[in-house]
């Protein structure tokens, strides 16, 4: 590229700082690039609870009793 007064030779300076950022960009897994997870969802994603089978509720007690759980 030729220099002229209008546009002066490029001395590389801004150089690093896009090195630094490509080096950010690289570091980060290809998969969360392509589907990235907000934080704020994955901060609040609920815990996985066990529960009973389907069709294994006990209709003739009370809600709280349903459990099949041998107590």
């Amino acid at each position: 590229m030729t220099s002229t007064p209008e546009n002066p030779a490029h001395d590389g300076s801004d150089l690093a700082e896009l090195r630094e950022e490509i080096d950010e960009l690289q570091a980060i897994p290809e998969d969360e690039l392509l589907s990235p997870l907000p934080n704020a969802v994955e901060e609040h994603e609920p815990e996985a609870t066990p529960s009973d089978a389907i069709g294994s509720e006990k209709w003739d007690e009370p809600a709280e009793d349903e459990s099949l759980d041998q107590q």
